[in-house]
């Protein structure tokens, strides 16, 4: 029998983050970043300063003008990427194929750019991401399989799909107005692809704290069930988030095609595990319902310069990927709250 002393009060605290976040919709949101948030920023904050420090004793090069456009130049990428990983990771799902999305898209549009010129070849890249986004969503939620195991199998899909359509060679092209678009630099001697990577973080952050999707993604991730009984379409914002996903890493994979001024065939394979070892140590969990993307913002600062400051350091490319490995598992440490976590699997 229910108690009747129980305050209205007592029963809105009980409430889960997905409970929180359905009836915040309700209400106007405010555009902003709390206490708790603010705080979150520390753990990859001090690694940046760390490592800046570091290098930058080692070799006072590392802190020169045209050494942060190179940083910013090798993030870019990067960042767009780990950008849609964490929306679909906030929503409690993971996507193993993106790196083959990034180098499939990008040899899609290096096809495509001299039949529909630079700015046909971004549609036509972001729409074959978001066509495999759609893939992968309807077959995790139609078919109930884990989305481990979905986009595991899409990865391979598209190795094979990448591997077919190159030959193992790279794709070149005439029309030279990508590259010009994505390395030109027009604002500030800021290389353009470095705005583009910036403008998609404001808009994600924008998305994630001000807007219904966004809140309906913390839901999601906060836990399935009680976002369903609560009233939220979770079919149709899952396959929403890795059309996101999809989108946003097909566009990825049109810039670094600008970048290089050619489709390659091994463009994305490390984009995969630095990706959501960024959103990882930037503090997204990998549960869902808590981060976002301004803190993945830091975590790919934290491997950008990382991986900058052994080249500048001139550090063994032999041990650069044990150095990354180890450091990356100390940051996530340092990094992951361990309070959203029940269990350590």
């Amino acid at each position: 029998m229910p108690n009747p002393g129980r305050s209205i009060s007592s029963l809105q605290c009980s409430r889960s983050p997905a409970m929180h976040a359905v009836a915040n919709d309700a209400r106007p949101v405010r555009l902003g970043l709390n206490g708790g948030q603010i705080r979150s920023f520390g753990p990859a904050t001090v690694a940046i300063i760390v490592l800046i420090a570091y290098f930058s004793f080692v070799n006072p090069l590392f802190l020169s003008t045209a050494n942060a456009g190179n940083i910013g130049r090798q993030s870019a990428v990067l960042l767009m990427v780990a950008l849609a990983e964490t929306v679909v990771i906030l929503v409690g799902s993971i996507d193993l194929s993106i790196g083959a999305l990034v180098t499939v898209a990008g040899l899609v549009s290096a096809l495509a750019v001299d039949q529909v010129g630079a700015f046909g070849a971004i549609l036509v890249g972001i729409a074959f991401g978001g066509l495999v986004g759609l893939a992968n969503g309807i077959m995790i939620t139609a078919l109930r399989v884990p989305s481990f195991l979905v986009t595991l199998g899409m990865l391979s899909i598209l190795t094979g799909v990448g591997n077919q359509l190159s030959q193992g060679q790279s794709i070149l092209y005439d029309d030279q107005t990508l590259p010009n678009v994505v390395n030109g630099i027009t604002v500030f001697g800021v290389p353009n692809i470095v705005w583009f990577a910036i403008l998609l973080t404001i808009l994600f952050t924008v998305v994630a704290f001000r807007t219904r999707l966004g809140r309906y993604l913390y839901a999601l991730g906060g836990g399935e069930m009680v976002a369903a009984n609560a009233g939220v379409p979770v079919t149709f914002y899952k396959i929403l988030a890795f059309i996101l996903c999809g989108a946003t890493c097909g566009l990825a994979g049109v810039m670094l095609t600008g970048q290089v001024a050619a489709g390659t065939p091994a463009a994305g394979n490390s984009l995969l595990l630095n990706s959501i070892a960024a959103v990882v140590m930037g503090g997204t969990a990998l549960s869902g319902g808590v981060g976002g993307p301004h803190r993945t913002f830091l975590g790919v600062l934290v491997i950008a310069i990382l991986t900058n400051g052994m080249d500048v350091t001139q550090v063994d490319p032999f041990m650069q990927d044990i150095v990354k490995g180890i450091v990356i598992i100390l940051a996530v440490a340092l990094t992951i709250d361990r309070s959203k976590y029940a269990f350590i699997k």
